[in-house]
């Protein structure tokens, strides 16, 4: 679970769900004493020699949870793609592609969207859960923007140490805009004296 990207009446709500005081915090307080309460648990779970059957729980969870989230994106997007006007099957047709083929390739492109994003998701936050378990006193941190304006800050997904830890399922954007932004990003973190790393799973299938 991102926790950053919850909002504060969903993190006050999860914060009560484990017992952690949500009074007079903000946002940035909550996420702090998430990550506490997560590490303290780890912690225990080391002491315990617990700690790789409390990883593959929490894994397991995560993909059940995920898994969930996929596939009611998907029957909804079927759903909604009843009503859609298939007007433009007939260039389909034109280009000798079926009525049949057709609906399933704007099918699966539909959904296909769903599953990239969800896996890609999962792997990084298992991944980062991983690195969590063996350094309790890393995270999530960002670090401003030295070289430009925009934007103003970066995200590291995981500082470990002086390791600033890029977490990627795979990196299928090569466009120049992102190109440059990725060379800014790794400038102002190196400028803020920590060395950038990036842990990519999978190559591009193709350029």
């Amino acid at each position: 679970m991102k926790v950053e990207k919850m909002k504060k009446n969903e993190l006050d709500e999860y914060c009560e769900s484990l017992g952690i005081d949500i009074k007079k915090k903000k946002k940035s307080d909550l996420i702090e004493a998430i990550y506490e309460h997560e590490r303290d648990i780890i912690d225990q779970a080391i002491e315990s020699g617990n700690c790789l059957e409390l990883l593959k729980e929490k894994i397991g969870s995560l993909a059940d949870e995920y898994a969930g989230n996929l596939n009611s994106k998907i029957i909804a997007r079927k759903e909604e793609m009843k009503g859609d006007d298939n007007s433009h099957y007939l260039i389909y047709r034109v280009l000798g592609i079926s009525h049949e083929d057709g609906a399933l390739i704007d099918e699966y492109q539909n959904t296909g969207r769903f599953l990239y994003k969800y896996a890609g998701s999962f792997l990084e936050e298992a991944a980062t859960l991983c690195m969590f378990f063996s350094n309790s006193e890393g995270g999530k941190t960002l670090v401003e923007n030295t070289i430009g304006t925009k934007p103003k800050t970066f995200e590291i997904d995981f500082l470990n140490g002086n390791d600033a830890v890029e977490l990627k399922w795979r990196d299928a954007t090569t466009d120049g805009d992102h190109i440059t932004k990725e060379h800014t990003r790794v400038k102002a973190i190196k400028s803020h004296d920590y060395t950038p790393v990036r842990v990519m799973f999978y190559y591009p299938q193709r350029a």
